[in-house]
């Protein structure tokens, strides 16, 4: 496994990070793998050097960040491994369960901290945009949890990049701590953030930490035109089927299969591949609920792709809108109750 700094951050971390959202309860997501399933993926990712772990409070309302703690805790030195965890999405039906307040956002630390059972989290993110706080409120409120040892660095998750820019800018002008990283939506079918938020992350020297590198699985294969849905994950998915959907996404998805099968890989190894290539980008986010595919995944990270082979997979791809972060789509999350509000999950 290699190892890269996050952005212009002195913090190591793997090229790969476990994306942690799979691991919980199957009261959230009926695909969702329990401690006990989710032991021997943890014991894999840590054997083959991934020290990076990402999770939030949100996935299976709190019980990701209980797995994720426990496990880390049995398994590794708390020196030797990131962990990531994020607040915004509801976490209950009240007004003042979810969004960036300080109110929200100091109760959601010591919440996340309680879960995982540990004095500190190295990497706090917030998981969107919130349009109904200002700006220096949640700034303010994150760099006190930094000054009080809390949270070691700080991360930002989908937004605009206008939005991601004022929010630096605010910091640096208040010398509060800054977004150390990115943790985005990109991946082959959906480019649009090469268009301002890498370049910007690029300037700025944030990390780029993709969410859904393989497109919530559909560039592994795991849905075919028609409404095919071939996973449980992609049976359960309706986002998935919102995001990807274009007939340019399943040329997309073809191509990368045409690389994978003269390669000798699976598709889902070049999917993944492509993203560490990619300028910028730190560290894609992969997720697993089956163990070989996850060891196929780690291996991504020893695939280089040649011109050429970018070129194929990069061709059939056709602008997207933007997908994830609008201020629509955050409203309707917020006023949704908490248990249908935590939809994205990424």
């Amino acid at each position: 496994m290699d190892y890269v700094k996050l952005g212009n951050s002195g913090l190591t971390v793997s090229r790969i990070c476990l994306g942690c959202m799979s691991y919980g309860t199957k009261k959230w997501r009926n695909w969702v793998l329990d401690a006990a399933e989710a032991r021997e993926h943890f014991a894999l990712a840590l054997d083959q050097g991934i020290n990076f772990f990402d999770t939030a409070d949100v996935y299976s309302f709190g019980a990701s960040e209980e797995i994720t703690g426990r496990l880390l805790r049995e398994m590794a030195a708390r020196d030797d491994i990131v962990v990531a965890t994020k607040v915004y999405m509801p976490m209950g039906p009240k007004p003042n369960r979810s969004g960036l307040s300080r109110k929200h956002i100091i109760e959601a630390c010591d919440a996340s901290l309680r879960r995982l059972g540990m004095d500190y989290i190295d990497l706090y993110q917030i998981h969107r945009f919130d349009f109904a706080t200002p700006v220096d409120e949640t700034l303010e409120a994150l760099d006190s949890l930094v000054r009080a040892g809390k949270v070691r660095y700080l991360g930002a998750s989908s937004m605009a990049a206008w939005q991601f820019a004022k929010m630096l800018f605010v910091a640096r002008e208040n010398r509060w701590h800054r977004f150390a990283s990115m943790q985005n939506h990109y991946n082959l079918v959906y480019r649009e953030e090469e268009r301002e938020m890498i370049p910007l992350c690029i300037d700025q020297g944030a990390g780029v930490i993709p969410w859904s590198p393989l497109a919530r699985g559909f560039l592994a294969g795991n849905r075919k035109p028609g409404g095919v849905e071939l996973t449980e994950r992609a049976k359960h998915d309706p986002l998935a089927r919102d995001f990807y959907r274009n007939e340019s996404d399943y040329a997309v998805a073809d191509a990368v299969a045409k690389v994978a099968a003269a390669r000798g890989v699976n598709p889902a190894q070049v999917a993944c591949a492509w993203v560490l290539q990619a300028p910028g980008v730190t560290a894609p986010i992969i997720g697993a609920t089956k163990l070989d595919h996850l060891k196929q995944l780690i291996k991504s990270a020893e695939i280089k792709l040649d011109a050429e082979e970018v070129e194929a997979v990069e061709k059939p791809y056709q602008p997207h809108p933007v997908i994830g972060h609008s201020q629509p789509t955050a409203a309707r999350l917020l006023g949704r109750d908490a248990a249908a509000a935590s939809g994205p999950g990424r």
